[in-house]
């Protein structure tokens, strides 16, 4: 593996980014009956999926738990049933609270075009909700964890400087006698341990399990840059042109660690792309609906007809042991569990570029 480069060529560039939106769906309008740990765990679920559009939630408890979280993901609460169910183009019911009596209740006001999942049926769907979002979160921790090993060199090249030094550093310390020596010595131990230190609770952050509701308003452009630092681990940096062409105030809401992800991820990818260096710019940019980011690399591009197969599970272009190929495919589902769309446009030879569009999100 390459050794990482202690100071990559960076520059700044205000060009403009170029437009890309996602494509449309028609979603299927769903509406929630019973706000308990059934309509938490449809609501988390459900409103990852661009196809899908929870329309409102209802329960009789003012102060059920998933009332609060609706109105984090920003699901309308309906006071009462009747007007929820009869809610124009509402195309499927969803009845979690288990109430027999709701039954006569939808028989009589439910649209007739509306299908009822109830009872039974409406139990084992929220199993399988529960059991879908704990696979992904566990796909997700389990492809972060397979690809620490190729940040071993990178990892031991950067903590091996500091040991070093603190090992030079305590040998004189042995036979030293002038205090004002001893003293700047042991500031030089405290400051090249604090730095072995940062090198560690960078990449603990970066494993750590993430908190599924861990969601806040995330500064994109500081993200990219702490991205950046974890992925030089990984790859070599040598030879490597970074370009940053930063738009202020650009933010989403989302999950912190699972967008560090993402972007490891891409630039990651982007720098092995680029074996005999490159150029990587790293954008972001706010529109009136969206904030977009951009990966872009001068590399050795993707074939067009590998632009859907590469977000597939398990599809890799690298040699054997060296993807798990479940990198875009995790990817894809984090962006998409924000409500955004993930692109890619890439000319063989020419390079490649990822564009992850997301709603924008006021900052207040």
């Amino acid at each position: 593996m390459q050794r990482p480069s202690p100071a990559p060529r960076e520059k700044d560039s205000a060009a403009p980014m170029p437009t890309t939106h996602p494509t449309d769906v028609t979603p299927t309008k769903i509406a929630i009956l019973g706000a308990g740990r059934g309509g938490v765990a449809l609501l988390d679920l459900l409103h990852q999926m661009p196809a899908i559009e929870i329309i409102g939630i209802t329960d009789c408890n003012p102060n059920a738990p998933g009332l609060q979280r609706a109105r984090e993901l920003r699901v309308p609460v309906a006071p009462h049933i009747t007007a929820l169910i009869q809610s124009h183009g509402v195309q499927l019911i969803l009845d979690v609270t288990g109430d027999p009596a709701l039954g006569a209740i939808l028989r009589n006001h439910a649209r007739p075009e509306a299908d009822v999942l109830s009872g039974s049926a409406s139990r084992m769907l929220w199993e399988l909700v529960q059991h879908e979002s704990i696979l992904q979160a566990e796909l997700l921790h389990a492809e972060k964890l397979a690809g620490i090993g190729s940040f071993a060199a990178g990892i031991a090249h950067d903590i091996n400087n500091p040991l070093q030094l603190i090992l030079g550093l305590a040998e004189n310390l042995e036979d030293e006698t002038d205090l004002a020596t001893i003293h700047e010595q042991a500031a030089d131990i405290i400051t090249a341990v604090k730095r072995t230190t940062a090198i560690c609770r960078d990449l603990t952050s970066y494993t750590r399990r993430s908190a599924s509701h861990n969601h806040s308003l995330v500064p994109l452009s500081a993200r990219l840059d702490e991205a950046l630092k974890i992925a030089r681990y990984a790859v070599g940096l040598h030879d490597i042109d970074i370009v940053k062409r930063y738009t202020p105030d650009a933010a989403a809401s989302g999950n912190p660690d699972e967008l560090l992800h993402v972007f490891v991820n891409l630039i990651t990818n982007a720098i092995q792309a680029m074996d005999s260096g490159g150029t990587l710019t790293l954008r972001t940019a706010i529109e009136p609906d969206t904030v977009l980011v951009q990966v872009s690399d001068t590399g050795c591009g993707i074939p067009p007809d590998l632009f859907n197969a590469i977000f597939e599970p398990f599809f890799t272009t690298k040699p054997p042991g060296k993807g798990t190929g479940l990198g875009l495919y995790n990817i894809k589902h984090v962006i998409h569990q924000m409500h955004g769309a993930i692109a890619v446009t890439s000319d063989v030879g020419i390079g490649s570029t990822f564009t992850i569009t997301l709603p924008r999100t006021a900052q207040a």
